[in-house]
């Protein structure tokens, strides 16, 4: 049986998987097997191009698209390792990735997860900085901690005891944004013990047409768990005060994207609509400044934002 089995979910990404599975195969921790799941998708057959030369080392499974959680939980189906580490399929590992992980877990037996800093790459302003620096974890990974984003697992730098991802339910097959930050808040509170480390061992690819790239299905996603957890759960009054208020937040974050959007449209008085929600939930200056020039002056209001939007970053 090997120790670890890597779980590479497959989606639109025929121009990245080699790189990912090359990556894979030149870990300097050997003890693992791979399970690509080809999750319903459009590139199919340049996918299976570019795994070529990998398919008589790995598990290969193909499914109708029913999203990331749906072919994860079909690759942990089938795993036989005793952890699970997963990877998505246009990020890379860098080489000594499995042998760190795996030695922080073997040095500390009580810890069920771990998660590590990774560079993001690509084409978005965030190019070069870690995932740590833009997504800070700071102090002990609680469920509450996790709650309010005050520690936050890359799913891409993870690597968690298949046991424990199996007592807490595998991945809810109904989410498919933000269905990652669910298993973990499940995790902990089934029990599991998680740990990170600020080591950058990976390189994570941001794509504007990867499935979850687009801040506003995180953001749904994520609310969509809370709300979940909220019912299903048996929290203290606590915990449920830090959901509650981290539900305003992403409720205003929502408002606000989307009175962007209506406001560079030209749709004047339903981006004043859901630009007041915005401000209602949570208030800024900035917002209360946008709303006051919006009914003196929304031509002029609708054509800064339209320049804005296009000013080059």
């Amino acid at each position: 049986m090997p120790a670890v089995s890597v779980i590479i979910p497959a989606y639109n990404t025929a121009g990245h998987i080699g790189v990912a599975l090359g990556s894979v195969f030149a870990q300097s921790y050997t003890d693992f097997e791979v399970i690509v799941i080809n999750d319903g998708s459009p590139d199919s057959q340049q996918m299976e191009l570019a795994i070529a030369p990998y398919l008589a080392r790995i598990i290969y499974l193909r499914q109708q698209n029913l999203g990331p959680s749906a072919a994860r939980n079909l690759g942990i189906q089938r795993a036989q390792g005793e952890f699970l580490a997963f990877l998505d399929s246009d990020d890379e590992w860098l080489p000594h990735y499995l042998a760190e992980q795996m030695g922080f877990l073997y040095s500390h037996p009580a810890l069920d997860m771990v998660y590590c800093d990774a560079t993001v790459q690509g084409d978005v302003d965030t190019a070069g900085k870690t995932y740590m620096q833009l997504c800070p974890s700071t102090g002990p990974v609680t469920f509450e901690s996790v709650l309010v984003l005050q520690t936050q697992p890359i799913t891409s730098g993870t690597v968690v005891r298949r046991q424990k991802v199996t007592a807490a339910g595998l991945f809810d097959e109904a989410i498919r944004h933000s269905e990652d930050h669910d298993l973990w808040l499940r995790v902990i509170y089934a029990g599991g013990k998680i740990a990170y480390q600020r080591q950058v061992l990976l390189r994570r690819n941001v794509r504007p047409d990867s499935q979850g790239s687009a801040p506003a299905r995180l953001l749904s996603g994520e609310a969509t768990t809370l709300r979940k957890l909220d019912r299903d759960l048996d929290l203290s009054p606590r915990t449920r005060a830090l959901l509650a208020e981290r539900l305003r937040i992403i409720q205003a974050q929502l408002a606000y994207i989307e009175g962007k959007a209506l406001l560079i449209a030209g749709e004047r008085d339903k981006a004043h609509e859901s630009l007041s929600r915005a401000h209602a939930l949570v208030p800024t200056t900035k917002l209360r400044a946008v709303l006051v020039s919006l009914r003196i002056a929304p031509r002029l209001t609708i054509l800064a934002a339209r320049f804005w939007q296009q000013k080059p970053r």
